[in-house]
C-alpha cells in the first residue's frame, strides 16, 4: 500500500505482489561461460493486464486493444498526489526519453499510459493536463468508478481512499508499480522508478525490440 506521506510501503506492496504472482515461474537460467542472464521477461505468464474501456482526455472511449502492436508502460495513480505519483511518472517519462535517445525507432513504438484511480476528482481534462506536464508521449485515462475499478482489478492494482487533508481534500492509498507490456498486451517486466530514470531506460533496453 502506498501511503503518500512515506514511500516505504510502496516498495513492500510491489515486492509482495510480484512475488505472489510469479512464484510458479522460472525467471532466469545460467548459460555456461556467461553470467546469469534472463531468458524470459520477469512477468512472462503472469496474470496481469487485459481489456479495459476507459476515457481519454478528449472524452472519447479508449480501449486496451487500441494499443495493439505497441509496447505499453502503465502506471495507476492520481493527479492530486503530492509526492509519489509525480516522482514515479517523471522518472518513467525521463527513462523513456533516455532510451529514445539511444534507440529512437524502438522508443517510437512504446506508449506510456497514466490511469487514474481517483475518478471522482480526475476528470478527462485533469488527467490530460497531468500527462502533458510530464511528456508529450504520455496519455492520461480516467473513467467512471466502475470502469476504473474494473481496470485496476485486471491490472492487479489495489486502491482505496486514504486520509483527509486540510481544505477538504484527501489522499489515495494504492499500489504504485510501473508495468511494461509487450505488443500483444503481454506483461513483461516492472520498471524500477525507485532507482531513477537511467535504471528505467536500462530495463526498457532489455525487453523492447
Amino acid at each position: 500500500m502506498n501511503r503518500h506521506a512515506t514511500p516505504a510501503p510502496k516498495l513492500l506492496t510491489a515486492t509482495k505482489l510480484i512475488a505472489a504472482l510469479l512464484a510458479p515461474f522460472a525467471l532466469v537460467a545460467c548459460t555456461p561461460g556467461t553470467s546469469e542472464q534472463p531468458i524470459d521477461p520477469p512477468l512472462a505468464g503472469a496474470d496481469i493486464g487485459g481489456p479495459f474501456e476507459l476515457v481519454g482526455s478528449d472524452g472519447e472511449t479508449v480501449r486496451w486493444s487500441d494499443f495493439n502492436g505497441k509496447y505499453r508502460i502503465v502506471y495507476f495513480g492520481f493527479t492530486f498526489c503530492p509526492d509519489i505519483c509525480p516522482t514515479d511518472v517523471q522518472r518513467m517519462a525521463q527513462g523513456l526519453e533516455i532510451y529514445a535517445e539511444k534507440r529512437p525507432r524502438q522508443a517510437s513504438n512504446i506508449q506510456p499510459i497514466f490511469i487514474s484511480i481517483d475518478p471522482v476528482r480526475d476528470t478527462p481534462e485533469k488527467v490530460g493536463e497531468f500527462a502533458a506536464a510530464f511528456s508529450d508521449r504520455l496519455i492520461g485515462l480516467t473513467g467512471s468508478e466502475e470502469q476504473v475499478k474494473a481496470a485496476a482489478d485486471t491490472f492487479r492494482v489495489f486502491y482505496s481512499r486514504g486520509e483527509d487533508t486540510p481544505g477538504g481534500g484527501y489522499l489515495m492509498d494504492h499500489s504504485a508499480i510501473v508495468y511494461l507490456f509487450g505488443p500483444n498486451g503481454e506483461p513483461l517486466a516492472t520498471l524500477p522508478t525507485d532507482q531513477g530514470a537511467e535504471s528505467v531506460a536500462a530495463e526498457l533496453d532489455k525487453w523492447v525490440s
